[in-house]
């Protein structure tokens, strides 16, 4: 069976790969681009029209201020990218934010910016695709009839991609983001040649069309909050410029530098694409609506139902190049194209950044676990699901989508921002080095100014965009905070229960005609219980056996097996592709092949616990392998249960159990008692 579900998996995945190849897989910097930039490098074909929509409301006057919202949007760029660039020099393990607020501000501080970064990374992926496919659908009628399922099917796609491997995918995705960034930097040279050089008059198709100001006229407080608003619908440029900070460990060496480069070239190229479509929105006259239908005009009447409004690039680019012409149909499909790619930047943030979380026991551990090809497959699945269910209940609908943008980022700003402030204020007090000092102090003030900028956006795109549907990005924030809280409770309270005594009690082995095996991860209780009751069995020969998985765990249990003097021989079984059921399966076999008529006794330590979800966090890996065991000849599977305290509520619940009526027993009537034996009764 698993052969049958093995070939179909290597064709959509590859082979696997081993753990010793996980140097092949870093990434030079202008792979590493398109992998964790892609997402703030699409974000300008649609952060413009978003704040062109916003601006609608007030009629085409309010255009004017576009230039001055794109001023700001650069500065709030250019701040973040320096502040990040501190980042990464002075936490290069790849943590990013999280790892920057739970060392300067907390646990608690950490954890609310990776529930923040975890929402964000799942809206990325979902507002990413849904805009790639309303693009596509300006072409193709189908998509937009059938959006929902579309978009789904590109999530599949885009998660099989990742599952490939970091690499792998960055090079596939490389194409078509330099094909697009080159696209929008011709447009914008051609376009400023046209008008400048040659003086030509450039019209968008919407050009001759006139707004219906929903509220004319606006002045005093509600200009400034509605300015607001255009100002936070336009920093959608910035997200995913973290996920650089957070991918620093699969970079080529040196690690920082590069990564800090990275930002620097996307930082640029960002900001120039953004102010460029701008400056071209407001030459070729470009108009948005949020309710096109009814709020654009031509000659006085509504445009009706059967009008679909096209983003913005799109109607530059047809004003820049001509409707039809080789460069718009390349820049239309590059487009589409690299918002379906943009979703990459979270399919690589979210499993690192999970990963990080599970190492910590704040997620599960199964997210911590690399696939066959060296990614955390894990992960990666489990952001495409969150992903599609969004998608789902949205309809696949960009515009409200957006809404619930960008909070989390915003948050994860100032919090990690705030953190280096106090990363260097620890620092100063230590160094003498007047140089070192100097640096420090100038890195300070660009973390300090980085900490008020984006915690003043964060304040802007809560005021503005709560009612509009923020409110369900700060939800989801405090459902994943609340659920990996109780998560990390759970394993520190097991963690507790079952470590191990400084001085237990180990009986002498006893001999026995039956080899025996102990599997072992870590040395606690359950293990210590496992080899006590093994040795029992008075087999032939015993040993302990572990798996290794992860080369620092293994010199953990190894040095802890010594320390304690344990008898029993500890056996590490190499495993180049971090399986743990394939090597034990292989171990099992060899021994039977050496010795057939000898029998092989597996003990395995297991937790017993109380409540369902208990069993998603423990005992998975020993699942799967008394599955394959049991079907193993001569092999004997033995669990070794270590009741955990939340067992008791599962015995009070079978308690409780016993003293229902059976289900159709009132149907019945009342079971008749067993007629007593006349001489017992006697006696």
């Amino acid at each position: 069976m698993s052969k049958l579900t093995d070939v179909p998996k290597r064709i959509l995945i590859g082979r696997a790969l081993r753990s010793d190849r996980l140097g092949e897989t870093l990434l030079p910097k202008r792979i590493a681009l398109p992998v964790f930039a892609s997402d703030p490098l699409s974000s300008v074909a649609y952060a413009p029209g978003e704040v062109l929509l916003v601006l609608s409301v007030a009629g085409v006057s309010a255009y004017s201020f576009s230039p001055w919202i794109a001023v700001a949007v650069v500065v709030l760029m250019f701040t973040v990218v320096a502040s990040y660039r501190q980042n990464v020099h002075a936490y290069p393990s790849g943590g990013g934010d999280y790892e920057v607020a739970t060392t300067n501000l907390g646990p608690k501080a950490g954890l609310t910016v990776a529930s923040a970064l975890l929402v964000d990374y799942v809206l990325t992926v979902a507002v990413s695709i849904s805009s790639g496919i309303e693009n596509l659908g300006s072409a193709i009628p189908f998509v937009v009839e059938h959006k929902t399922l579309c978009a789904v099917v590109v999530i599949v796609l885009l998660t099989l991609m990742n599952l490939r491997g970091v690499k792998e995918s960055g090079k596939l995705f490389a194409i078509p983001t330099y094909v697009f960034v080159a696209g929008v930097f011709i447009m914008i040279a051609w376009g400023i040649i046209r008008a400048v050089v040659m003086g030509d008059t450039m019209k968008s198709p919407t050009a001759d069309y006139t707004i219906h100001a929903e509220q004319g006229g606006l002045a005093g407080f509600a200009l400034i909050f509605l300015l607001l608003r255009a100002f936070s619908s336009g920093c959608a440029a910035l997200t995913g410029v973290e996920a650089i900070s957070n991918g620093v460990p699969a970079f080529r060496k040196p690690k920082s530098k590069n990564a800090a480069t990275t930002l620097a070239l996307m930082g640029g190229l960002a900001v120039t694409m953004f102010c460029g479509i701008i400056g071209l929105a407001m030459a070729t006259n470009v108009r948005m609506a949020e309710n096109p239908a009814t709020d654009l005009l031509v000659h006085g009447k509504p445009l009706g139902s059967g009008y679909t409004q096209n983003p913005v690039i799109s109607q530059v680019a047809e004003a820049v190049f001509g409707k039809g012409s080789f460069l718009f149909v390349i820049l239309a499909a590059a487009t589409a194209l690299v918002l379906f790619l943009a979703a990459n930047t979270a399919y690589n943030g979210f499993p690192l950044l999970g990963s990080i979380l599970a190492q910590d026991r704040y997620l599960p551990r199964q997210l911590h676990t690399r696939g066959d090809r060296l990614a955390f497959s894990n992960g990666i699945v489990l952001l495409a699901g969150a992903a599609a269910i969004l998608v789902y209940l949205y309809g696949a609908d960009s515009t409200r989508l957006i809404q619930l943008y960008i909070v989390g980022v915003f948050v994860s700003f100032t919090l990690s921002q705030t953190g280096m402030v106090r990363h260097w204020n620890r620092h100063l007090l230590t160094e003498t080095d007047p140089a070192e000092r100097r640096r420090m102090h100038r890195s300070r003030a660009i973390n300090a100014f980085g900490a008020f900028f984006t915690g003043l956006v964060l304040v802007v795109v809560l005021l503005t965009k709560f009612t509009h549907g923020a409110w369900v990005a700060l939800l989801g924030m405090v459902v994943f905070f609340v659920t990996m809280s109780a998560i990390r409770r759970h394993y520190d309270r097991v963690a507790d229960e079952i470590a191990a005594e400084e001085s237990p009690d180990d009986d002498v082995v006893r001999p026995s005609r039956v080899h025996s095996l102990v599997l072992v991860s870590k040395v606690h209780k359950p293990t210590l219980r496992a080899l006590n009751y093994a040795k029992l069995m008075r087999s032939d020969s015993l040993e302990a056996v572990s798996v290794d998985v992860d080369q620092a765990d293994t010199k953990a249990l190894r040095e802890e097996w010594e320390r304690r003097g344990i008898e029993v021989p500890l056996k590490v079984l190499a495993s180049p592709y971090r399986e743990i059921t394939r090597p034990i399966i292989d171990y099992v076999k060899s021994l039977r092949r050496e010795s057939p008529r000898d029998a092989v006794s597996v003990y395995i330590p297991e937790y017993v616990v109380g409540h369902w979800y208990e069993h998603l966090l423990h005992n998975q890996s020993a699942l799967r392998l008394k599955g394959r065991l049991l079907f193993t000849p001569g092999v004997m599977v033995t669990s070794v249960p270590w009741q955990l305290d939340s067992s008791e509520a599962a015995k009070l619940r079978a308690r409780k159990r016993a003293e229902w009526n059976a289900p159709g027993a009132v149907r019945r009537g009342p079971v008749a008692q067993p007629k007593k034996d006349k001489a017992a009764t006697k006696k």
